[in-house]
């Protein structure tokens, strides 16, 4: 009897150990079965999408990729099957749009901006373009003092660069070739605040009290003229997925960042939102 209490009591804990290994594979076998969500695209984009992807994977059983390595590469993975859903910060072609579905998750506003001091409060999309190309090279041309012009650009490859050169409608070659080329949104909106002479364009989350946004064709840089598709300088953040190849999970995925929840991380990501928060 004696020998039969130590058994059961050596053989409890065994039990135990095994019981919780099982529950261990169990709990892994989950873990693996998560669904992958495979996105693709815009440079633009991207950052969003990681930070929206972070904060939806923190209670959904699914693991995003997120690649940036351009909106067409991405569209074309949407198309090819490659990537199961797209990512691009330009509207799609017809012969894309023929192929796939989109969804505009939020949008992007650049903003032209100015030293404060400077009378000029509004420009032509024409007008813009001539001061990009060294067609305009003095202020009093545009009924601003007589100072030199004095332009700043991203860098060659920025995302914001290649939206504002295709919007306003010149190329990477027809810039001036004395501008200043200012790496980020941040030096732009210091370089453009401490020099009179200056303009530049930065996302609408940089504006403030030390630089002046200028009207577009009249129309000023709001969020609200964005929406009701007003102002000129903007553009649709789109994710795009070829019908039958979207999955429960990208689906799922998507809902959220259509959420209140979804567009609030928008918002702080510097986008702008598609609801009212």
């Amino acid at each position: 009897m004696f020998f039969k209490k130590i058994a059961l009591t050596l053989l409890l804990p065994m039990v135990m150990i095994i019981s919780a290994c099982g529950d261990l594979g169990e709990n892994d076998s989950a873990k693996g079965s998560n669904s992958t969500i495979s996105i693709s695209g815009s440079t633009s984009v991207g950052p969003l999408a990681e930070k929206l992807a972070m904060k939806y994977e923190e209670n959904a059983s699914a693991n995003i990729e997120v690649n940036q390595i351009g909106s067409s590469a991405g569209i074309t993975n949407a198309i090819n099957g490659v990537s199961e859903i797209g990512m691009s910060s330009r509207d799609l072609k017809d012969e894309e749009a023929s192929e796939l579905q989109e969804v505009v998750i939020a949008y992007d506003g650049i903003v032209v901006v100015t030293h404060p001091s400077n009378k000029v409060k509004n420009l032509t999309m024409e007008q813009v373009k001539q001061i990009f190309t060294g067609e305009i090279t003095n202020w009093k041309e545009l009924g601003g003092e007589d100072l030199e012009i004095v332009v700043v650009s991203r860098e060659d490859g920025s995302g914001s660069r290649e939206a504002f050169q295709e919007i306003v409608g010149y190329s990477s070659g027809e810039l001036i070739d004395n501008a200043i080329i200012a790496s980020g949104n941040g030096n732009i909106k210091t370089t453009v605040a401490t020099n009179k002479h200056a303009i530049g364009f930065i996302s609408f989350e940089y504006i403030d009290e030390s630089i002046s946004p200028l009207s577009i064709n009249g129309v000023e840089a709001t969020t609200e003229n964005v929406l009701a598709q007003k102002y000129s300088l903007s553009r649709p953040f789109l994710f795009v997925y070829k019908e039958g190849n979207l999955s429960e999970s990208g689906q799922q995925f998507i809902d959220f960042i259509l959420t209140k929840e979804g567009q609030k991380i928008v918002s702080s990501a510097g986008a702008i939102p598609i609801l009212e928060q």
